[in-house]
């Protein structure tokens, strides 16, 4: 399988492409990362050094990879944080350009916009960009329950709301679905979940909650889902393995006592996730 990237990247640090190339690489995913931004470390740290890079040098790295005859084998694009407001732009063309190319490709869009608790931490046009025109075009979209609301103007909480609101998601043009951080307010206290969504039905998993900020922890679950339901086109399959690697690469990152995600040394979850969490049906 072979994923074109187009994410954010930071020296120091997890997130964006710097969080999730090295765990598809691990679980044998050829990728081409694109960088969106070149920052020292994340923007949560509330200083941070680096370019955010304009839309036309990201696209002559797009058309660079096109030159060397490689969007006929891209099985996916992949898109994260994309930094400027042109980046849109060129993110759309290049699945254009690569479903032109081979015509089985997918795109997969996680749309970053912020969570509950932090609110949009993104540029102002950036959602309405992502609703209006980055969303309908995608195959696959992963967002959190929060960037699920914003999206279909909804306000999911209960799984019969976030289903709702998944289906409303799903009318707009993703086939697929999976929504993250759901915390409705029928689940037992100390848990989270994760909730995927495709033609055949829906499915939940449930893990204990973490009680840290894993800044990164997002782009990782974007990434490994979009690769393992691409390459088997189960849904619970993809939802079960994900969950594992994430979880346990959380539960490291916190044992250490890491602000950063301990990316490298929990990769043996992501080659070989323990599925320790029950997918359950409910649609």
């Amino acid at each position: 399988m072979k994923i074109l990237s187009i994410q954010s990247a930071v020296a120091y640090g997890h997130v964006g492409n710097s969080a999730a190339v090295f765990p598809l690489q691990r679980i044998g995913v050829e990728v081409y990362p694109v960088y969106t931004v070149n920052f020292s470390n994340h923007t949560g740290y509330g200083a941070w050094r680096g370019p955010l890079i304009g839309p036309d040098d990201v696209r002559d790295v797009i058309t660079g990879i096109e030159e060397r005859g490689a969007f006929g084998d891209i099985d996916v694009v992949l898109s994260g944080y994309q930094g400027g407001e042109g980046i849109a732009d060129v993110i759309l063309d290049a699945v254009a350009r690569v479903k032109a190319a081979n015509p089985t490709a997918v795109y997969a869009c996680d749309p970053v916009m912020g969570n509950a608790k932090s609110g949009c931490f993104v540029a102002p046009a950036i959602p309405i960009l992502l609703r209006e025109r980055v969303v309908p075009a995608a195959d696959i979209i992963t967002p959190n329950q929060f960037e699920l609301g914003f999206l279909t103007e909804t306000e999911p909480s209960d799984l019969e709301s976030t289903l709702a609101s998944v289906d409303a998601a799903r009318a707009m043009g993703p086939s697929t679905v999976l929504v993250t951080s759901v915390e409705r307010p029928e689940r037992p206290e100390g848990t989270i979940e994760m909730l995927a969504v495709d033609d055949r039905g829906a499915w939940i998993v449930q893990t204990p909650h973490i009680p840290m900020k894993a800044n990164g922890s997002g782009d990782v679950t974007a990434a490994l889902f979009t690769a393992h339901y691409r390459e088997t086109g189960d849904v619970a399959a993809a939802l079960a393995r994900t969950t594992s690697s994430v979880f346990d690469l959380l539960q490291n990152t916190y044992d250490g006592g890491s602000r950063e995600l301990l990316l490298v040394e929990s990769q043996e979850a992501y080659a070989h996730p323990r599925l320790q969490f029950e997918v359950t049906q409910v649609r």
